[in-house]
């Protein structure tokens, strides 16, 4: 095992005397091209291409001597210190950090961002990254090869943003070009690079929160609102019980996709966005989409509200991870179901209907759980009963994709 393992970030700015120093006495030294180019890598020292972390990770573990890994940034924050440390490898590292390349983009755009949401984007993980962007108005993207600016444009389609995009940070070639998200396809943008997505209503400019990204108490407690927080009447199918019971079935969460179909007044789905979620509210009814879009401004979510009649709305959607179906019946759920979600919820007013829902999503492989919900509103001050509703609440869940 090495004797020492020093890993030191690089911005571009000349490296500190504690990081010439450690590179001075190595006789190994990761890192990428650029990295094994600087003048302060000794001559005599073994030189490892840094593409695989594992791999370097397990040369430097086999390495007697002193070694040290050079990394863009701070090598703490998304970056290799992490791998290194893993239980596998045994390595007990010294980190000298330098400015992350997202602190960076932010300097470069003059902007605060500990009001910002830090994602990673890569193949696997695009999708959801792009569901944070939608669900939130300041978002950085750290991005890879295939996941970049022209592919967070082209999933961000109906969903105006805008984008920072710094390109090679530190370097004599960096770049900081500011595009609407629509026009980022029709680029070739440079690796690495960083995109900062801003987008909806501004916070406010004054004060600091106490945590990083979305502040948890900027909206009121509760993960169901009472009818009266919202201006206008909720339906049939929208109580506070009901929404409740709908939102526990479903567990919407940050990098979520969500689908209301039937939003109705909105209340559910501005409840799902509160979560951390990305929705799309879907309703036939004009003014119901416009009174989503009034409860979203109130509450301070992102809301994208499509106006349409489903199923047949639902074929240009982005794929949702979990689905509301409020309105519209076996058809609608059954389409929902053709699309794959991990779970699907809804409501029924009979058991016939409720039993036809329940086949359909059986039929489909999911796992269907139904319960009766009855609810009783009391007025307390006389405790006579003030409302009562019934309803058949059904859940499907892929058990493939149960998480």
């Amino acid at each position: 095992m090495a004797d020492r393992v020093t890993v030191i970030g690089w911005d571009g700015s000349p490296l500190t005397a504690a990081a010439r120093a450690a590179l001075g006495a190595a006789t190994l030294v990761a890192g990428a091209a650029h990295h094994l180019a600087l003048p302060e890598v000794p001559p005599a020292a073994e030189r490892v291409r840094l593409g695989s972390v594992a791999l370097a990770a397990r040369r430097i573990a086999a390495h007697r001597g002193t070694a040290v890994v050079l990394a863009d940034g701070d090598p703490g924050f998304f970056g290799v210190v992490r791998t290194l440390r893993a239980p596998e490898f045994g390595l007990e590292v010294e980190v000298v950090p330098a400015v992350s390349s997202v602190a960076a983009a932010f300097a470069r755009a003059g902007m605060p961002w500990d009001d910002a949401h830090v994602v990673v984007a890569h193949p696997r993980t695009l999708r959801r990254a792009v569901n944070v962007c939608r669900a939130h108005t300041k978002v950085a993207v750290l991005t890879a090869p295939g996941a970049g600016p022209a592919e967070l444009g082209l999933l961000l389609d109906g969903v105006h943003r805008t984008f920072v995009i710094c390109e090679e940070l530190g370097t004599e070639r960096e770049q900081v070009t500011v595009v609407t998200s629509d026009k980022a396809p029709d680029h070739t943008w440079r690796d690495p690079n960083v995109v900062i997505v801003i987008g909806g209503p501004a916070g406010a400019g004054e004060g600091g929160g106490w945590i990083a990204g979305r502040d948890p108490a900027a909206g009121p407690r509760g993960w169901t609102l009472p009818a009266d927080a919202y201006d206008t009447p909720l339906g049939e199918g929208e109580t506070e019980p009901l929404r409740a019971a709908q939102l526990a079935r479903l567990g919407p969460r940050l990098g979520d996709l969500v689908w209301d179909i039937g939003s109705g007044s909105g209340a559910f789905a501005v409840e799902a966005a509160r979560a951390g979620a990305a929705v799309i509210a879907v309703d036939r009814d004009p003014a119901a989409c416009a009174r989503a879009e009034t409860a979203a401004r109130r509450f301070g979510v992102q809301l994208h509200v499509v106006h349409g009649t489903a199923p047949h709305v639902l074929e240009n959607l982005p794929e949702p991870d979990v689905v509301r179906v409020g309105g519209g019946g076996a058809a609608v759920v059954s389409a929902v179901a053709d699309r794959r979600p991990q779970r699907i919820v809804t409501h029924a007013a009979t058991r016939d209907a409720a039993e036809l829902v329940g086949r359909d999503l059986t039929e489909h492989g999911y796992r269907v759980q139904c319960a009766l919900l009855q609810s009783v509103e009391l007025d307390t001050r006389h405790w006579s009963e003030t409302e009562r509703s019934v309803a058949f609440l059904l859940s499907g869940v892929l058990p493939d994709r149960a998480q």
